[in-house]
């Protein structure tokens, strides 16, 4: 996944990331990674208009979006 991450950081590319929540409520968010580490992802989320921070143990998968320029 790291290398995902630093493509969106490099081009800002906006993945689409399937993220559980602390309450186990899984959602799909379009984000543009901001920067990470080994434990949180620093996101732009395109829905919420914010900067949000998500646990890498939550992310179950994440990939680019199709069809955005």
């Amino acid at each position: 996944m790291n290398g995902l991450f630093e493509c969106s950081i490099k081009n800002k590319e906006t993945l689409v990331i399937f993220y559980m929540d602390q309450d186990k409520k899984v959602t799909q968010r379009y984000a543009r990674v901001v920067k990470y580490n080994d434990d949180y992802a620093l996101v732009y989320c395109y829905y919420r208009k914010k900067v949000r921070t998500l646990k890498l143990d939550n992310i179950l998968s994440a990939g680019p979006r199709k069809g955005i320029a």
